[in-house]
């Protein structure tokens, strides 16, 4: 059964008080930023993360992923050496928490698959697939601006199984106009970790996220496609503007969890 988890840094609190609010609410999951501040790998040494692990499983909570997201540029192989090494930490990172999910968005892909750009990118996603292979941690690529399309195009030419998707329904709305739950039939086999969140296409090139539940991503079929192509983990609530966080991420949960029992 699918299950509700937040982003805390979506609370705008700091993470120990955001994880208390997530499971006063009732979610199961935690996806923090881990590239900066007090939960970056550098910050943290081997009983921290101890530390810190124990503290969520007691909250009754669990690590769903982690977001690694720090503006690395996957085109610039050769390069980015030093990004890629960050982003192995924060692999290890999430062995450590228990997690097998790091997610990053991936940079605008190009359309020609023989261009310079695209071929670099794939071997960028390679490394760190293959590393993610040799200890048990996926590598997810989160979804937008690209199609479906395009983005299995480049997960079906990396020699890795840890290559993934992180599944943001809305970034397919807000920022390419395709259809979310065609985007999951298209994922299908890649998808280890989602993202809930809403929003709509203003236009050619502007768009407004908006409350869960009130924007253009149709939750009722996206989630049934998710669920009837076998995926059971997390759908993680982040909400990334707005003036009441704490009172969107609870209208989020709420209709969620509505959905999930008219789903099962």
């Amino acid at each position: 059964m699918l299950k509700i988890g937040v982003m805390p840094s979506s609370f705008r609190i700091p993470f120990k008080d955001a994880a208390l609010r997530a499971r006063d609410m009732g979610a199961k999951g935690l996806q923090p930023y881990v590239t900066e501040g007090e939960l970056a790998p550098e910050n943290l040494t081997a009983d921290d993360r101890c530390d810190l692990l124990r503290f969520v499983r007691d909250c009754g909570l669990t690590f769903s992923a982690l977001c690694a997201d720090f503006g690395m540029d996957f085109s610039d192989y050769g390069n980015n050496a030093a990004d890629i090494k960050r982003t192995m930490s924060m692999m290890d990172l999430a062995r450590d928490l228990d997690t097998h999910v790091i997610t990053t968005h991936i940079g605008h892909v190009p359309d020609d698959p023989e261009s310079t750009e695209y071929k670099n990118i794939c071997r960028s996603i390679e490394e760190l697939g293959k590393y993610g292979d040799s200890i048990g941690v996926c590598f997810a690529t989160e979804t937008g601006p690209e199609s479906a399309v395009k983005l299995r195009g480049i997960l079906e030419r990396v020699d890795t199984k840890s290559a993934k998707v992180n599944l943001d329904p809305a970034n397919f709305v807000m920022l390419c106009g395709q259809d979310p739950v065609e985007a999951v039939h298209v994922l299908k086999d890649y998808i280890v970790h989602t993202h809930a969140k809403d929003g709509i296409k203003t236009g050619e090139t502007t768009y407004q996220e908006l409350p869960l539940g009130t924007g253009a991503v149709p939750y009722p079929e996206y989630l049934a496609a998710l669920r009837d192509e076998g995926f059971d983990g997390f759908l993680t609530i982040e909400r990334e503007c707005g003036d009441t966080p704490e009172a969107d991420i609870q209208l989020a949960f709420d209709y969620l969890t509505e959905q999930l029992k008219r789903l099962y």
